[in-house]
């Protein structure tokens, strides 16, 4: 069978993205690379990862092989990673970035994330201190800083874009208020449980493209309750998936694009995308 063609849209610094993307949040080690090269082969161009997901040099294995067999070209896969907290100071920015580099045995990112927008002290790598208490010990390190070193990761070449992870609307302003490259994305939760549509709004006004992580709404996620409903056994789901003889995951990613891409782009905004992140274990699921 020939592999999809996924869609990519162009971000606000020129580049283009793919629309749907694996992410590796959560993947099993001695599965990822398997998940990655099947993903490859269906098509799958955009992949997710960071290092704190703890499987990034598998990852990296991964597409290597694609790579050495032929199967791609480095140019035709697009390489998203973060920038774990531990790594905020902005003397260790480009550290964090060359040791995923490393990992993925790769020259360069196309998007390399601030994943969240506090920093950790560090203890080593990407463990961080704690106080006597146990409690991770923040740092009072301004995230404009942190996007500043990031900054010069673009003018060194070492990543095409940066863009910003888990930001709300006042962060998403400070940075670009204080920018001089701005971020192309800000990845967030997004699904019908918490569909974020102030916060992508907020941004699609500023030319933000939102990148989506968990659209199935996975209930192992540590924040939620132990009550949190299952999103791929929601009832009217079913009903819609049996009627159009689809799964309930393709009527979610459906969702995800049309109200985000097709209804918003059409009447509200000119800018918008939601790009899905879809976690290994929702592929395997489907």
């Amino acid at each position: 069978m020939a592999a999809a063609e996924i869609p990519c849209v162009k971000l606000l610094d020129g580049t283009s993205i793919p629309v749907l993307g694996l992410g590796t949040w959560e993947s099993k080690p001695g599965e990822v690379k398997t998940a990655v090269d099947a993903a490859i082969s269906a098509g799958y161009r955009h992949i997710d990862c960071s290092p704190t997901y703890g499987n990034e040099a598998e990852v990296g294995d991964a597409i290597a092989a694609k790579i050495k067999d032929g199967s791609v070209t480095r140019d035709q896969i697009y390489i998203v990673s973060k920038l774990w907290q531990t790594y905020h100071e902005p003397d260790v920015v480009e550290d964090g970035l060359r040791a995923t580099l490393k990992n993925l045995q790769v020259d360069y990112l196309d998007l390399y994330l601030m994943h969240f927008p506090i920093g950790f002290k560090q203890q080593s790598g990407l463990v961080p201190a704690h106080d006597a208490n146990n409690q991770i010990i923040t740092t009072d390190r301004d995230y404009v800083d942190t996007w500043k070193a990031m900054e010069k990761l673009v003018e060194k070449k070492l990543v095409r874009s940066i863009g910003v992870s888990n930001f709300n609307e006042e962060q998403v302003d400070r940075i670009l208020t204080n920018c001089t490259i701005k971020p192309v994305t800000n990845q967030i939760e997004c699904h019908p449980y918490f569909n974020q549509k102030s916060l992508s709004e907020h941004c699609a006004k500023r030319g933000v493209i939102v990148t989506g992580y968990s659209p199935f709404a996975r209930p192992s996620r540590s924040w939620v309750g132990p009550d949190e409903p299952i999103l791929l056994e929601e009832p009217a789901l079913v009903v819609i998936a049996k009627k159009y003889n689809k799964t309930v995951a393709n009527i979610l990613l459906r969702y995800q694009v049309k109200f985000f891409f097709i209804d918003m782009y059409s009447n509200i905004f000119k800018f918008l995308l939601i790009l899905l992140i879809i976690t290994l274990r929702s592929i395997a699921a489907t």
